[in-house]
């Protein structure tokens, strides 16, 4: 992901998406419990990129409240902040596809 980035001229949004891509396969093994996951990277755009996390688990995430003493449940806040409220899921034959996009939208021609 790094390279690919890099290579879209797209270093600013790096951090965002390892941390985001992190949070949706840690929500993946610990909820899906599944043997595996596929990460993938794909520009939308010039200043955008979605990242997604497809398991084998049906199972659609839902966020939670946490508690200010617990050390789980905020994963898909921080992908909601990170993203600006621009991620979702799909429902896939084998499992599903959780995503989120990240950088600038871009605007249409005018």
């Amino acid at each position: 992901m790094r390279l690919a980035l890099a290579v879209w001229g797209l270093p600013g949004v790096q951090d965002a998406a390892e941390l985001v891509v992190s949070e949706l396969v840690a929500n993946a093994v610990l909820h899906a419990r599944r043997d595996s996951v596929r990460v993938t990277v794909s520009r939308l755009g010039e200043k955008s990129v979605r990242v997604a996390v497809v398991d084998l688990s049906k199972c659609m995430p839902a966020a939670r409240t946490a508690g200010d003493d617990q050390e789980s449940g905020r994963g898909l806040d921080i992908v909601e902040a990170l993203s600006g409220g621009r991620w979702g899921t799909e429902p896939l034959p084998w499992g599903k596809s959780v995503w989120a996009e990240l950088g600038e939208k871009d605007k249409p021609d005018e």
